[in-house]
């Protein structure tokens, strides 16, 4: 995500296009984490990148495989829950209007079973929720065990439009960053495992996307006048944003750059990291504990 490629480097991508089978599944983790250190998100990507599908009709057909593994995993997560395991998954998606967090919710997680899915999607917080510390309305909603939770914005809300909008002073909102790594630091130690998405979108694919929505009376009522207030806070967004992914990028909670110009390619990455996540946790379906031979003459008697 930046630097100049060895010849190397780009053979070996040119061999990932080369190589690329929608029916297996790609570990992307690795080339998906924002590196430590400094943060400008104008050296980050936001198109199609060289591994993975290249074109909209090969990741829709790798969606198509992705969809029944995610399924498998999120039934094994939580059969095995049934039986004592603590394991669960938080996937946190931030970024800008438009970059498709409504989408990556419906086009990813859509063909898991919902009796396994905890979504939430945090506004602008109540008058309870005001009267508690920034996190009190996030914890509730961690997800529990065997569970796939999803945080369509989050507790970053509270170091990026709280800062963008001075809606607390800077001696507050800056301790959150120190407050968010140990709040991860803890859902890690309960065997919750975070993974965070920076679903980052350009400036003039944002600009498209408003108009396409002014273009389709059917979208009318996703359009907000609001929007185009914040796109002329867009550097300020952009140094919010570049803070939080640099200050709360941890070991244990490290951020994912999710490049949104391409939706089909923005679901594919996400789905693929989730898939990959997931397979890291190995749930198991739990052993019978029963004897399956006597339910088997019990039922033939029944």
């Amino acid at each position: 995500m930046g630097g100049k490629k060895s010849k190397k480097d780009k053979d070996n991508k040119r061999a990932d296009k080369r190589a690329f089978d929608p029916a297996k599944p790609v570990e992307v983790a690795e080339r998906l984490r924002l590196p430590a250190g400094p943060v400008h998100l104008s050296d980050l990507e936001t198109g199609v990148l060289d591994f993975g599908p290249q074109s909209k009709t090969d990741a829709a057909e790798a969606m198509l495989h992705i969809g029944p593994r995610l399924a498998e995993l999120q039934e094994r997560l939580y059969a095995q829950a049934t039986q004592g395991s603590r394991e669960s998954l938080l996937l946190i998606l931030q970024g800008m209007d438009t970059a498709g967090k409504d989408g990556v919710t419906n086009h990813v997680v859509g063909p898991v079973d919902p009796g396994g899915l905890e979504l939430a999607s945090f506004k602008s917080p109540t008058a309870e929720e005001l009267a508690h510390d920034f996190l009190w309305r996030i914890r509730k909603r961690v997800p529990s065990a065997g569970r796939i939770g999803v945080f369509n914005r989050s507790h970053y809300e509270d170091v990026l439009i709280v800062r963008v909008h001075e809606l607390v002073p800077k001696e507050v909102w800056s301790k959150r960053y120190a407050l968010i790594n140990s709040f991860e630091r803890e859902l890690v130690r309960q065997d919750v495992t975070v993974v965070k998405c920076f679903v980052h979108v350009s400036k003039d694919v944002q600009r498209e996307r408003l108009l396409a929505r002014l273009d389709d009376p059917t979208k009318y009522w996703k359009y907000n006048p609001a929007d185009v207030d914040e796109r002329g806070r867009w550097d300020t967004y952009q140094d919010a944003y570049a803070e939080a992914l640099r200050r709360c990028n941890t070991v244990g909670a490290p951020w994912y750059v999710i490049p949104a110009d391409k939706k089909w390619y923005r679901n594919w990455l996400v789905a693929s990291l989730l898939e990959e996540k997931l397979a890291e946790i190995d749930p198991r379906f739990p052993p019978a504990d029963y004897d399956i031979e006597a339910e088997r003459r019990r039922l033939g008697e029944s």
